[in-house]
């Protein structure tokens, strides 16, 4: 039985993530802004975070005594911003949660991830500059690309101590940041994503994946 650590874990791929985990026996702690009826259903433990303020990562931090086995980056923003009307406040909350959020956090948690854990980044193939064909969402894509950067980094800086880094790229989810289109649902992707996430090894360490297994390119 491991512990697992989920931001965002509420609603959406978060949620099914917290079910799955909590489903085979680990103990889930859910790090979100506010639980859910859902949440509490699963039996995961909630605690307060809101990764975009720094003073509630440094609260968690100082309050959290659990060693940790898998911290798992889920939260995240979607705000649409386009070129002929730059939304730019849009596009630094979403740097600060999608790009700098996992970041802090980590290093915050850092002594709490247990030698041979892992760490596991729920990012976008949007984020991929080689798949980059329709441009806009500049808030969005320049956010997932930075997080990416960053995943490879703790890659690099946790190997040492046997911790092994996933940027995983969940596919089109029907959630409600997509509005309730996709390709296929929460339920599926978080099991897909979980599968992964049990592959992860310091030999595939860094890797940039698509739930369903493909390497995707930078």
């Amino acid at each position: 039985m491991s512990t697992v650590f989920i931001t965002g874990a509420n609603r959406g791929i978060g949620l099914e993530l917290a079910r799955v985990f909590t489903g085979r026996g680990d103990t889930v702690i859910a790090g979100c802004r506010r639980s859910s009826p859902e949440l509490d259903a699963t039996g995961a433990r909630c605690e307060e975070l809101d990764v975009a303020d720094d003073a509630s990562v440094a609260a968690l931090a100082a309050r959290l005594d659990d060693d940790i086995d898998l911290l798992v980056h889920n939260a995240g923003v979607l705000q649409r911003t386009r070129l002929d009307d730059l939304d730019l406040a849009a596009i630094r909350r979403q740097f600060e949660i999608n790009a700098l959020g996992p970041v802090k956090l980590t290093a915050a948690l850092r002594h709490r991830l247990v030698d041979g854990g892992k760490v596991a980044i729920v990012t976008s193939r949007m984020g991929s500059i080689a798949d980059n064909t329709s441009g806009s969402h500049y808030g969005y894509r320049m956010s997932k690309a930075a997080v990416n950067t960053a995943g490879v980094s703790l890659s690099h800086d946790l190997r040492p101590r046997n911790i092994a880094v996933a940027l995983l790229h969940p596919g089109y989810v029907r959630t409600g940041m997509t509005g309730g289109n996709g390709n296929w649902n929460a339920d599926e992707a978080a099991a897909a994503l979980v599968q992964r996430i049990d592959e992860l090894t310091l030999a595939n360490s860094g890797t940039f994946w698509h739930a369903e297994g493909q390497v995707l390119p930078w």
